[in-house]
């Protein structure tokens, strides 16, 4: 009889839960065996010794929880030593700890007002504080960055680079893949986005790992259960602002301006 897999993710739904989605979103890309249980977020107390998902339960270190989506990864690294979920240069690896670490711990704005939901459009008079602006424009600092750092060192290295923050996708990536959906569902402006900077984010919405989970979010969507009216239209009232849903087969496109 086979084994069962060592890791068990409990989370609550991901088209909603930028932090659920960030290990799940590690789990998928680099196929890591799991099991999962998605759950209602006003349930996770009952599964989750703080109250918060994700946790992750392993079996092999005798089933303890592990919380925190940043933990979580790391400790999938650390048990996945022969997949590069962080880059195998010590120099990146650290620029993409760091920059793992500033989305882990920042964005405040970004976090508190515009929830997570991945087939959400909004348009219209969206509102947009000075905080929001700043916080998008440190994301894209952040991704440009990264990219002019990891084309360097990857030339001095004689080594490929894959269009990601880091080279290859990494943790690093997986934790800013929610701020996409952010950036996609409320309109925010990306007239401070640098070339290198779209790129990635067209590296991100074009990669077929992740159209793969795309389709995931749309399948959950269609099951009543996994909805949380709280992230639905969350500006209702206001005739000002529309709520819709993207179609599935949404493509990035750079604005020109860039």
């Amino acid at each position: 009889m086979d084994e069962q897999p060592d890791c068990h993710l409990i989370g609550t739904y991901t088209r909603y839960s930028s932090w659920t989605a960030r290990v799940e979103t590690v789990l998928e890309y680099f196929q890591i065996p799991y099991t999962s249980q998605m759950i209602p977020l006003h349930d996770a107390r009952t599964v989750s010794p703080t109250g918060l998902v994700p946790v992750v339960r392993s079996r092999s270190l005798g089933n303890i929880h592990i919380g925190d989506s940043l933990a979580i990864c790391e400790f999938l690294a650390e048990s996945n030593p022969s997949l590069p979920l962080w880059p195998r240069d010590p120099q990146l690896r650290a620029l993409a700890r760091s920059a793992a670490a500033q989305m882990h711990s920042g964005f405040s704005a970004l976090r508190n007002n515009y929830g997570t939901n991945f087939i959400a459009q909004y348009t219209g008079n969206i509102p947009v504080s000075e905080e929001a602006k700043k916080e998008v424009r440190r994301a894209l600092a952040i991704w440009d960055d990264a990219r002019k750092a990891t084309k360097d060192r990857l030339a001095q290295l004689n080594e490929k680079d894959e269009g990601f923050l880091f080279g290859g996708f990494s943790i690093a990536d997986a934790f800013f893949w929610p701020v996409l959906w952010r950036i996609r569902t409320y309109n925010l402006p990306l007239d401070h986005g640098s070339p290198d900077a779209l790129r990635w984010m067209e590296t991100m919405w074009n990669d077929p790992s992740l159209r793969k989970l795309v389709h995931s979010y749309y399948l959950q969507a269609e099951n009543p259960e996994s909805r949380i009216e709280h992230y639905d239209d969350i500006f209702r009232g206001r005739d000002d602002i529309q709520f819709g849903t993207f179609p599935e087969d949404w493509t990035f496109h750079a604005p020109k301006s860039a």
